[in-house]
């Protein structure tokens, strides 16, 4: 699978409303690391000032060989993830970098539970949007 369709599932998963996001235990956080379905890339969601942001911690080498197709040498270590900001409904808002096409959009997330988040994007104004649930694979740091 493609970075564009890992990231484009992620942007996808984060913008579905969900009505288990109310399972979500009061004060989980999206903070913490996360894998895609296929386990093709890991992601640290972490907090970067008054927002959160998500950086690849792991790839794998298809992932890794993606990204460069598409013009970004070092999957590891980018930041994915910008100044996601938590709405007032519970969801969170920000920006989405996809290195196979060098080009950022507008993603949202919500925890479906403490350990699964829901992540929605769209490429172009709710036209070919996707939606994925990560797992967490290890607690805020």
């Amino acid at each position: 699978m493609s970075i564009k369709k890992i990231v484009l599932a992620l942007l996808a998963t984060m913008a579905l409303a969900a009505p288990a996001a109310a399972q979500a235990q009061p004060g989980a956080s999206i903070y913490g690391v996360w894998r895609n379905p296929k386990n093709s890339v890991h992601v640290d969601v972490r907090p970067c000032g008054e927002s959160a942001c998500g950086y690849v911690v792991w790839a794998n080498a298809e992932a890794q060989a993606d990204a460069r197709k598409g013009g970004t040498p070092n999957l590891i270590g980018l930041q994915l993830f910008r100044n996601f900001n938590q709405q007032a409904n519970g969801r969170w808002r920000g920006k989405v970098f996809v290195p196979d096409l060098n080009a950022t959009f507008t993603g949202m997330a919500e925890l479906v539970d403490n350990d699964h988040l829901r992540a929605r994007g769209c490429l172009i104004a709710n036209i070919a949007c996707k939606s994925q649930v990560w797992v967490r694979i290890a607690a805020p740091r």
